[in-house]
């Protein structure tokens, strides 16, 4: 909930005229307020703080709008991978992990002043709360996504999160090898016998160590 100045502009600017006087009639407090599915962030402060937003760049524009975001010296992860050429004389190329998503790491009010230049770009919504909303994704959560992803190894799998009980999953930490440090949850992946370390985001994705040797986990 928060106040729209575009209302407010247009109330303080649009006075009714009648005969020849100015008739202005005063809105109350209600009708500048709005409910919005809109993290809770102070517009109208310089100082707003930095959030991780989970987003689209539809028809696969997650490159672009990187791009274009730093530009305008915003911060963002696209996820990558991988690909391997059809044809053996080709290296095999970096290419994002997963289709159309973009993190922007930035304040609420930049950002949708960004949306409305890049149309395409797109808020993943949480649709598990009453009143769904962008989905936000703590630091230290991005923070172990990243180091994870920014690996680029090849033993990495991308997965829905929805097709994974991370409830029933243990906490561990990465003890030895090129991920170690980096904590997630260990539980069955599809297509895999014994249990991976999982790092996911609720509702936009999931990354798979399928590599990881048991004696290299332990449980925190």
């Amino acid at each position: 909930m928060f106040l729209n100045q575009e209302r407010l502009d247009f109330a303080i600017e649009g006075s009714e005229v009648v005969g020849n006087e100015n008739v202005i009639s005063y809105p109350t407090l209600q009708d500048f307020i709005i409910n919005e599915p809109y993290p809770t962030i102070m517009e109208t402060e310089s100082n707003a703080p930095l959030q991780w937003f989970a987003m689209r760049a539809t028809y696969s524009r997650n490159l672009a709008a990187r791009d274009a975001l730093a530009m305008a010296g915003i911060e963002t992860f696209v996820p990558m991978r991988y690909e391997k050429s059809r044809t053996r004389r080709k290296k095999p190329q970096l290419v994002p992990a997963l289709r159309d998503l973009i993190f922007v790491h930035t304040d609420r009010e930049t950002l949708h002043r960004q949306k409305q230049k890049l149309e395409y770009l797109q808020y993943i919504m949480d649709a598990t709360v009453p009143v769904s909303r962008p989905i936000v994704v703590p630091d230290r959560q991005m923070q172990e996504f990243i180091a994870v992803s920014n690996t680029n190894d090849t033993s990495l799998e991308w997965i829905d999160p929805r097709t994974l009980n991370l409830k029933r999953g243990d906490h561990v930490r990465i003890t030895e090898g090129l991920f170690a440090g980096r904590e997630g949850i260990l539980t069955k992946v599809p297509g895999h016998r014994t249990r991976c370390v999982v790092v996911a985001i609720a509702g936009v994705a999931a990354v798979a160590m399928t590599s990881i040797h048991p004696s290299f986990i332990e449980k925190t």
